[in-house]
């Protein structure tokens, strides 16, 4: 679908926050927490976005952290403003939000985004819930002024105020039937499955993309069905750049062999495989 720019708004040291919108003026359909679109910037390249906010509002927003290296996040900074019209894709949710009788919430930097609605909405299902969200400095962390209203179930930890999130007493009292929905860098996430080990009883959700193994080191063939090319793809290279340099459009978007975004049908063969996907994970530590 194509969707409208309606308001784009600085809300921290390089994020932005972009309202979506039907441009016939139709309500959005509602959403879940932990869901994310894919929003297409520029032919073949294609990112994720969580999205944060009212889940039936009738409009959508997400919010994108400036990355320097990041073609996607220089896009949407840069060249896109209110008026501009976006491709969409989804929603779809890998993420979501199981009922509980208690939760914690742990979020590193931009990692607040899927968060906030997941917030929003066991405060409005009565659930036990507190929220630890770590980041550089203060002025670098999104929605602080929208998680005010949540008082002291909200912790919040400038690392260059107070240093690092104090992940043993957040997950203090993460025993059975808490659940712990931890969103940041891979970093976090490591630390917070350390954690969670040595506490059994709890289960932590999270995404967790890791690109394993070697690249194949022979060269070999692949032939395109459509347009009847046969294509060299030699050591070092992928079958992504290599159809890139022919000039079929692809859509893509990680470039790692993890999200998915360029995955096609084999129709002959059988593929060798150099990455793993690990899907988003929840983890149920041993009692």
């Amino acid at each position: 679908m194509y969707l409208l720019v309606t308001h784009k708004q600085s809300i921290a040291e390089n994020v932005v926050a972009l309202t979506l919108s039907d441009p016939d003026g139709c309500p959005l359909p509602a959403w879940t927490p932990g869901a994310h679109v894919d929003i297409a910037l520029e032919p073949g390249l294609s990112r994720p976005y969580s999205l944060t906010g009212g889940v039936d509002s009738g409009v959508w927003r997400v919010a994108v952290l400036r990355v320097p290296t990041g073609r996607g996040s220089r896009y949407l900074h840069d060249m896109v403003a209110p008026g501009s019209v976006l491709r969409i894709d989804g929603p779809r949710n890998d993420f979501p939000l199981i009922p509980a009788r208690r939760y914690v919430f742990i979020a590193g930097g931009i990692g607040i985004t899927p968060i906030l609605p997941m917030v929003s909405e066991v405060e409005r299902s009565g659930a036990e819930w507190q929220l630890y969200y770590g980041g550089r400095r203060r002025a670098s962390m999104a929605f602080l002024d929208e998680l005010a209203r949540y008082g002291d179930r909200v912790h919040v930890y400038p690392e260059d105020e107070q240093g690092l999130l104090p992940l043993s007493t957040a997950l203090r009292c993460a025993d059975n039937g808490t659940r712990v929905y931890c969103c940041g860098p891979e970093s976090l996430l490591d630390a917070v499955r350390r954690h969670v080990d040595e506490r059994p009883g709890s289960t932590v959700h999270f995404e967790r993309f890791s690109p394993a193994g070697d690249a194949v080191g022979e060269a070999f063939e692949v032939r395109l069905a459509r347009s009847g090319h046969t294509l060299t793809v030699p050591p070092g290279k992928s079958i992504l750049e290599v159809v890139e340099e022919a000039g079929v459009e692809v859509l893509s978007s990680c470039r790692t062999g993890t999200c998915g975004t360029c995955e096609t049908a084999v129709l002959g063969a059988s593929p060798i495989t150099a990455t793993t996907f690990s899907p988003p994970t929840s983890v149920s530590p041993a009692t």
